[in-house]
Order: structure tokens, then C-alpha cells, then sequence
């Protein structure tokens, strides 16, 4: 009788590979026009954070401005996109295609200290910037410690 060691993520990963198959099989489904198009697209983002504003980078080279869409919402911030396969009207033989194309769709939901009407949204070289200013009383306030008026003579107070 042979010992077989535990493993304890073996269903764990029994149930990823079965969830990526049904996956797979429903990508299958959406028709053969759509096969550079069908890749999951989500571009990363970066999200941080100082005393005054919040910031998300989120990175989509190769789009057009207007092919992007900014919205703010009950306190959800949201991105949606498309990036498009260019197919040239000369034959291409392509030997591969590795870079995701088609639409995206990401939200984020933000806290209610960010002031929704002062979100600024800027795009260069492929990196889309939002800020997202923080309200006036969210800010930290810097209190002074004031030093008491009683002075203290001889070691006894006045």
C-alpha cells in the first residue's frame, strides 16, 4: 500500500482548473469573429494615497482618449474602455499576438471623504491618471498646543 502525501490546496486547485475550463468553454461559445477579442483585458492599476488626494494609475497603451469612459457614482468610480484590433486591409501573417485587445470594465469603490466633483483625469504615454481630492474636513489639521499663562516663580505658582 503506497502512502499518498495530503495536500491541502489540491481541491482548491481541482476547483480553479475547473472554474478556467467552464470559462474557457463559454469564450469558445461567443463565435470565431471574436477570437483575438475574446483574451481577458484588465489593465493593471496602482492606487495611492496622501494627506490630500487619492490617486489611481491605471495603465491602457495603445487607446485613444476617447475610447475611454470616466464615471463617478454613489461613491464608485468607474472605468470602462476598448482596446481595438486594427485589422489592415493588406494580408498580415502574424506569428504571434500577445497583447489583449477588446473591453474592459473596472470600479472602485471610494470613501466618502473624496470630494466627488473635484476628480481630475489626465492620459499620457498610455498611463491614465485620475485624482481624486480629498474633502476639507477629511484633511488632517495640525492643532498648536498652547503654553498656559500662570507662570511659576520659586517653584510655586503665581
Amino acid at each position: 500500500m503506497a502512502i499518498t502525501r495530503w495536500d491541502p490546496f489540491r481541491d482548491v486547485l481541482a476547483l480553479q482548473n475547473r472554474m478556467n475550463s467552464l470559462f474557457q468553454e463559454y469564450n469558445r461559445g461567443q463565435g470565431e469573429g471574436d477570437a483575438l477579442t475574446t483574451a481577458a483585458f484588465v489593465p493593471p492599476v496602482d492606487i495611492y494615497e496622501d494627506e490630500h488626494k487619492i490617486v489611481l494609475k491605471l495603465e491602457a497603451p495603445g487607446m485613444k482618449e476617447s475610447d475611454l469612459d470616466i464615471q463617478m457614482e454613489n461613491n464608485v468610480l468607474t472605468v470602462r474602455g476598448e482596446r481595438k484590433f486594427e485589422k489592415e486591409e493588406k494580408e498580415e501573417n502574424f506569428h504571434r499576438i500577445e497583447r489583449r485587445y477588446g473591453s474592459f470594465y473596472r470600479s472602485f469603490t471610494v470613501p466618502n471623504t473624496v470630494n466627488p466633483e473635484s476628480v481630475k483625469a489626465n492620459y499620457e504615454a498610455g498611463v491614465l491618471k485620475l485624482e481624486l481630492e480629498k474633502r476639507p474636513e477629511a484633511k488632517p489639521k495640525q492643532i498648536k498646543v498652547q503654553v498656559g499663562k500662570g507662570a511659576i516663580e520659586g517653584g510655586r505658582a503665581a
